[in-house]
């Protein structure tokens, strides 16, 4: 239990700071992870079988996050996305082995579900940090890759004006 306490304190704190501080991926990116960590509490199996076969609650959180987070990781102008979205990935990967071999204990299926959430809080922040030195630094941070611009009017072509 204390384990848990000590990720709602962080996920807490981590968001607080992401909120605050960061730019548009970064605030996309916590509310990704806060709605994963909610979802996946809400989805896991009661206590008497939790972990005793493949969650699919909690592999169905996982799996859209994963594919969120990926999209996120091609729009956005960071880097960390990319490696949040393999940390994912591996969660995933996760309920995958659990499935080709039911027979894993079931701390140690737990452990490969839940020691990736430590690691992309952390990218989170650091992203977070990124972003605050290029604001402090250029001015200017800018969020998303420009081939992602939403799409729009045609710019105006130069002409003979009248």
């Amino acid at each position: 239990m204390g384990i848990n306490l000590f990720y709602l304190a962080l996920l807490i704190g981590c968001s607080i700071y992401a909120f605050g501080w960061g730019g548009a991926p970064e605030r996309i990116g916590m509310a990704i992870v806060a709605s994963n960590a909610v979802l996946s509490f809400v989805a896991v199996s009661a206590p008497a079988v939790r972990f005793r076969g493949v969650e699919i609650g909690v592999f169905s959180v996982d799996v859209v996050a994963f594919l969120v987070f990926a999209a996120l990781a091609m729009r956005a102008n960071r880097f960390w996305p990319i490696w949040v979205s393999a940390l994912l990935g591996l969660g995933v990967v996760g309920h995958l082995a659990m499935s080709l071999h039911p027979r894993v204990i079931p701390w140690a299926y737990a452990v490969v579900l839940s020691i990736w959430s430590y690691p992309i809080l952390l990218l989170i922040v650091a992203g977070t940090g990124g972003h605050r030195r290029r604001l402090k630094r250029n001015g200017a941070d800018p969020s998303w890759t420009r081939s992602s611009d939403p799409p729009g009017p045609p710019a105006p072509r130069p002409g003979p004006t009248t």
